[in-house]
C-alpha cells in the first residue's frame, strides 16, 4: 500500500491549467510524461531549471521546455 505521504507528493497530478507560467514538479511531470522521482533527480542535477517558492520546486515554461529537450534527447538541458 503506497504511503499517505506518496499518494500527496510522488504521483503526477493534472494542472489546473495547461497553461499556466508555473508549475508544481507533480504537475511537470504530468505534462512531460515522466515520474515525479525522475523529474525530482533531473532537478537536482539542473538546479537552474527550478525555483522555489518556500519549500516547494516549480518550473516555468522555459525549464519545462529545457526539460522536454534533455527527456528527448534533443541536445543539452540548458535553456
Amino acid at each position: 500500500m503506497a504511503s499517505d505521504k506518496y499518494l500527496r507528493y510522488g504521483r503526477p497530478i493534472p494542472p489546473a491549467d495547461l497553461d499556466q507560467e508555473y508549475m508544481t514538479v507533480q504537475e511537470t511531470a504530468y505534462v512531460l510524461g515522466c515520474s515525479v522521482t525522475w523529474l525530482r533527480g533531473f532537478l537536482k542535477k539542473n538546479p537552474r531549471l527550478q525555483s522555489r517558492i518556500g519549500r516547494r520546486i516549480i518550473t516555468d515554461r522555459a525549464g519545462r521546455a529545457a526539460i522536454y529537450r534533455a527527456q528527448a534527447g534533443k541536445g543539452p538541458s540548458a535553456p
